[in-house]
């Protein structure tokens, strides 16, 4: 796996020195920017991957981190974004980050899972009621030092987390309350913990590919599905779905990491850029989803939906039935990070 990406890099590098874009120098070994006299020079950009389209948060999330090393750096440092999976998908860019040949990623904590068990506290479902509340767990400097030294112990360094607001709930059947969960077929990730929460509402999920869920909508093989307004929106779901409902279970995130190794190559002025980078692309991400937000729900109502906000009751009675999936969440996060995340 570890030759495959070189190769990917190499092949990258290549393709940008033809078309003339690369000027700078990466020493994946040392992960150091190369000295010529007195003064460092970077010889050809870093790699930042993502598998997401150009049109989401993701994308704004990497090309702003990109944007603000350059302007920081003085143009000493620069970096080039490649979306949509171009140098693999989820979990080849999760491998090859940590062995130093792609050494930023973005990308959303569900795929990482694997690699890190305990970020399932992500998954937890039904804490927030907005998405401020959600920021402000994450953000926490207590809860940010237990999810740091997660990242570190697998090999990353986590720089930031944006999000893309709430995953909600399309259907095509109308909604009244929690009974209307009942029987359910929606779609989810390949994720125990959102398979768990969905029946505990008294769905019936079913994993499936996202590339496959428009089709499934349209043919019948699913009545629902769960995503952020921005993919409902790109994906032109409301062709398929008449209601929307705001279940907001659990926030979208998404997480800008890098290479421990790489990392710790840098000097502590390069290090320093970096870290500020990360924050001002966090922050500008975070506005960014707040805007798009609204414009999504305007689109989506525009094109027909009729969007349902879930009352305090409905809320209340939710919150009961998740309590196996905190038990479950808890065994495999931990007491300590879990009461972080909750605000205990």
């Amino acid at each position: 796996m570890k030759g495959k990406f070189t190769s990917v890099i190499l092949a990258v590098v290549l393709v940008a020195i033809t078309a003339g874009t690369i000027f700078f120098g990466y020493s994946k070994a040392s992960g150091k920017i190369t000295k010529s006299g007195a003064e460092e020079e970077q010889r050809y950009a870093w790699p930042l991957a993502t598998c997401s389209t150009e049109d989401t948060i993701t994308h704004i999330f990497a090309t702003q981190f990109a944007k603000e090393v350059e302007k920081l750096s003085d143009g000493k440092m620069k970096i080039n974004v490649y979306p949509q999976s171009t140098l693999g998908g989820d979990r080849e860019l999760m491998e090859s980050c940590k062995d130093g040949d792609i050494p930023f990623v973005v990308q959303s904590p569900a795929p990482q899972v694997s690699f890190m068990p305990q970020l399932c506290v992500f998954d937890t479902p039904c804490l927030f009621e907005n998405i401020d509340d959600a920021r402000k767990a994450i953000d926490n400097p207590d809860f940010q030092k237990e999810i740091q030294k997660i990242y570190k112990g697998a090999g990353y360094d986590l720089l930031g987390i944006a999000d893309q607001c709430f995953r909600v709930m399309t259907s095509a059947k109308p909604f009244t309350g929690i009974e209307s969960f009942k029987g359910q077929k929606i779609r989810t990730m390949e994720n125990a913990y959102h398979l768990q929460f969905w029946k505990q509402m008294g769905a019936n999920p079913t994993p499936m590919s996202f590339s496959e869920v428009y089709i499934g909508l349209q043919q019948g093989t699913i009545d629902a599905q769960e995503n952020a307004y921005e993919i409902i929106v790109s994906a032109k779901l409301y062709e398929q779905q008449k209601y929307l409902i705001s279940t907001n279970a659990v926030p979208d995130y998404t997480t800008l990491i890098v290479s421990d190794e790489f990392y710790q190559g840098l000097t502590k002025e390069q290090q320093k850029i970096i870290d500020q980078a990360a924050k001002t692309a966090q922050e500008k991400a975070r506005e960014s989803a707040d805007d798009r937000r609204v414009q999504r729900q305007k689109v989506l109502e525009d094109e027909g939906m009729q969007i349902v906000d879930v009352d305090q009751k409905t809320w209340k009675q939710m919150q009961e039935k998740c309590q196996p999936v905190y038990d479950a969440i808890r065994k495999q996060a931990g007491d300590k990070l879990v009461d972080l995340y909750m605000g205990k």
